[in-house]
């Protein structure tokens, strides 16, 4: 179901255990060659797919496109809110669903930067409705949903999703090959780097990428983007059927 079609006595009239969605992502800078609503495009695709899965048993949201983007601010077009900011307008946008009484609800993500300020935000939550034990609260990030790239697309470079990398390049060239700028088989490869691992090493982009991207760009082509989709929506599809699935008590599941 989609939020932005019903009249508000449909919202009413939902069960209060139907899941809700709220997708957020990202306008941001995505090299020399993708547009800055990469990672937009890509979870709106994503969760295009895995859609059909769940039926009218799960309600979406619209796509929240702003996100937490500060790291990437030298270069123009990105567009963000402060993090704090971005971290409190999760938390309003969730609480919006408890006030009416929903009990579950799953930020999925399409941006890096967005998964601790989620991750937080419904901390919080958790916290100021530490009474409710009905509550489920959940934030998923669409690639580590537990997807496996590497054996159900042949031909991928990377292991792991980058900025406009391989995965993220191969998935536009496959849904909007005209938005791809210039070859880019002559995309320069930016290591991932170790960066002090196992620490956690704060940064802005111009730390790792003076061009703007991350991964190895000139593998991308459309035949990986199309099973990198596919994958990616199908752990999406499987996560959120777990959600609709619960009991309502458990905690292992």
């Amino acid at each position: 179901m989609e939020l932005f079609e019903l009249a508000w006595p449909a919202v009413k009239a939902l069960n209060r255990d139907t899941p809700v969605v709220i997708p957020i992502a990202a306008l941001e800078q995505h090299g020399h060659h993708l547009p800055v609503f990469t990672d937009s495009l890509l979870l709106g695709e994503v969760l295009r797919r895995a859609k059909p899965e769940v039926a009218d048993r799960v309600l979406f949201a619209p796509l929240y496109w702003l996100g937490n983007s500060e790291h990437h601010l030298d270069f123009p077009g990105t567009m963000t809110a402060s993090p704090r900011v971005y971290l409190d307008s999760l938390r309003d946008m969730a609480e919006n669903f408890l006030h009416h009484g929903f009990r579950r609800i799953v930020f999925v993500n399409g941006h890096g930067g967005n998964i601790v300020p989620a991750q937080q935000a419904l901390f919080e939550l958790r916290q100021k409705y530490r009474a409710k034990s009905d509550l489920l609260l959940l934030s998923a990030t669409y690639w580590t949903l537990g997807a496996e790239p590497l054996k159900d697309v042949a031909g991928l470079k990377q292991d792991r999703m980058g900025h406009a990398c391989e995965w993220e390049t191969s998935m536009i060239m496959r849904l909007a090959p005209h938005l791809v700028v210039g070859d880019v088989t002559k995309v320069p490869d930016v290591q991932f780097g170790r960066a002090f691992e196992p620490a956690h090493r704060a940064w802005v982009m111009q730390d790792r990428s003076t061009p703007g991207h991350i991964g190895f760009s000139r593998h991308a082509t459309p035949e990986k983007g199309e099973g990198l989709f596919n994958c990616f929506a199908k752990a999406v599809a499987t996560m959120l059927n777990r959600v609709v699935a619960w009991d309502g008590r458990e905690w292992d599941v």
